[in-house]
């Protein structure tokens, strides 16, 4: 598939986990383009991050075959507004490594994206939330929660292994009160 202007976040971020596990890189997305995907668009990012352990030069490599250009530390195509981004690797939420395998794969038309699953996103927004006070973290967490099933068990023990219990009560009453 090509990219071009009117290709969603998701499926642009689809072409891009695509191309990287056909070239045998592990990425998965995180930060807020999940967002925008879980919340069907209430938030909208400008951009994808992948998380991968993959050296630079593989990343670039397949970028480029992409379209994509470097610029600093972001990747540009000249017909899409998303920047791509590879922020360090390991995955990490909060203090919590995250294996690779924890996260899932959606469909996207015909491609596989490499993604955080619905509770991975909740607790990557809720760290925000949690170490920066970062209200829109918060939102967005709570978007997230309202449309798919989340593992709250596993949220509140990462929640209380960060220190964090009552800032995930407040998580936990706003989602009630939503």
């Amino acid at each position: 598939m090509l990219i071009h202007v009117d290709l969603t976040l998701a499926e642009i971020a689809a072409i891009v986990s695509d191309a990287l596990t056909q070239a045998g890189i592990t990425a998965v997305l995180s930060g807020g383009g999940v967002v925008t995907i879980y919340s069907e668009n209430e938030y909208q990012s400008d951009d994808l991050d992948f998380i991968s352990p993959a050296d630079s030069k593989r990343l670039v490599e397949t970028m480029s075959k992409l379209g994509f250009v470097k610029h600093g530390r972001h990747f540009e195509h000249p017909s899409s507004y998303y920047l791509v981004e590879f922020p360090p690797s390991p995955l990490m939420i909060g203090a919590q490594y995250v294996d690779y395998r924890e996260c899932t794969v959606k469909k996207v038309g015909e491609l596989e994206l490499h993604i955080l699953t619905p509770t991975l996103c909740v607790m990557d927004r809720l760290a925000g939330f949690y170490h920066w006070n970062d209200r829109q973290n918060l939102d967005q967490a709570v978007m997230v929660a309202k449309r798919h099933p989340i593992d709250f068990e596993k949220v509140n023990s990462w929640s209380g292994k960060e220190g964090k219990i009552a800032k995930y009560q407040e998580f936990i009453d706003r989602l009630k009160s939503s």
